[in-house]
């Protein structure tokens, strides 16, 4: 892997293959640069695609304490390294990571934006829930922060969390607990509360969980918002309304999906048609 150094220091490890427009992929909890390799591959006869380890987890460093600027820092310490400018595809919380850079003027050309969790049960509830996970990682309690994150942030059965954590994936997982607290903080500062990121916000109901107001959001970026049509429902319902608080957003449902998956070759179909619609010719 190669290396670039964020604004605080901190050394972020990414993969580049490909040519053409630049694409950074932002992965999600729990995931690292392997998660969106498979749909960069598909893309990479076509652009220049960057998949990285998010700061906490992989070959990527670490500097806290945390605040989601030293995450779009690295967003743009990347974005420098391809040429100064390019497009951020986010899956996951890593959709929240790609929106926040927008909003923050870094140099992003376009978004696509997969399943971004506005929408998971509880996170608008949720508001002490990184500080929460920032005390037990700081207790040495690595794998009660990941129990807590899935049950409470993700909102999977107890049922499943106590088989995950049985499973030959928990260390993994247990390894990359600090990440927990960065992906709550994303979560939770779309959702409602003082944070300046969150102040640009109107509350919403239950089924939208806080989903920007287009009056109030300001990313005049042209944006694809996606989500699996065998999805979680409450998903689905957070992209069609994210799609229309965004000002030069176009939704589309991408056949697959089940249970917050990506469809690795539809979605690349999808990315390739809405990014060549702005860059042929």
């Amino acid at each position: 892997m190669d290396f670039v150094t964020s604004a605080d220091g901190t050394r972020i490890a990414y993969e580049r293959a490909g040519s053409g427009h630049p694409i950074v992929f932002a992965s999600g909890a729990f995931n690292d640069h392997h998660t969106c390799a498979p749909l960069a591959q598909r893309l990479a006869g076509d652009f220049t695609v960057l998949t990285y380890d998010r700061r906490a987890r992989g070959e990527s460093g670490d500097t806290r304490p945390y605040a989601i600027v030293r995450e779009v820092e690295d967003l743009a310490a990347l974005i420098d390294s391809v040429g100064g400018a390019a497009a951020v595809f986010g899956y996951s919380s890593g959709a929240l990571l790609a929106l926040s850079a927008a909003e923050m003027k870094a140099p992003v050309t376009h978004l696509a934006l997969y399943e971004a969790p506005f929408a998971i049960d509880g996170w608008q509830d949720q508001a002490d829930l990184p500080a929460r996970l920032d005390d037990l990682v700081r207790q040495g309690r690595g794998g009660d922060a990941v129990t807590l994150f899935q049950t409470e942030g993700i909102g999977l059965p107890p049922e499943m969390v106590a088989a995950i954590r049985e499973s030959p994936m928990f260390p993994a997982l247990e390894a990359i607990a600090q990440s927990t607290v960065y992906d709550a903080t994303l979560t939770a500062a779309y959702a409602g509360g003082d944070s300046a990121l969150s102040a640009a916000y109107a509350g919403a109901d239950s089924a939208a969980a806080a989903v920007p107001d287009r009056s109030r959001l300001e990313v005049a970026v042209p944006s694809l918002v996606m989500n699996g049509a065998a999805t979680w429902p409450r998903l689905a319902v957070a992209a069609r309304a994210l799609a229309d608080a965004l000002p030069e957003a176009r939704y589309l449902e991408i056949p697959g999906g089940a249970d917050h998956g990506l469809p690795v070759d539809e979605t690349a179909a999808a990315v390739r048609v809405f990014l060549s619609s702005f860059l042929d010719g």
